[in-house]
């Protein structure tokens, strides 16, 4: 079993592969019981979205953690995929926008994406 560090650490991995633009990861065990972190990216398209999604199911299905549940895949601007401890946010840029979970969870702590990648490179 992954920790919420390890899981959102493939997540922003699998997303990086795939092109995702603008990724944003928020640690937010302090302000919710949803989930220790929320990752939050744009896909260019909804084929790309599919992509970003479809890549971070297989490298955590690989590492042993698929995802509880899926929602929005038919929507085209918004995929939630949630990994009880992490959740993922593929949004179309006007949906992400329009919903701006960055302000609505800006209490959280932000953490560089980046760092994470460096970390699983070691």
């Amino acid at each position: 079993m992954l920790t919420s560090k390890e899981i959102v650490t493939i997540a922003v991995k699998a997303l990086s592969d795939k092109k995702a633009r603008d990724v944003k990861v928020l640690k937010t065990e302090a302000q919710t019981v949803l989930a220790d972190y929320f990752v939050i990216c744009n896909g260019s398209s909804s084929t790309h979205i599919k992509a970003l999604v479809d890549e971070v199911d297989r490298q955590l299905s690989e590492a042993g953690e698929p995802p509880i549940r899926r929602e929005g895949l038919r929507s085209d601007i918004w995929v939630l995929m949630d990994f009880g401890c992490v959740i993922v946010h593929v949004f179309t840029d006007e949906a992400r926008k329009f919903y701006n979970l960055e302000r609505l969870w800006s209490d959280a702590e932000v953490i560089d994406p980046d760092a994470l990648l460096g970390e699983a490179e070691k």
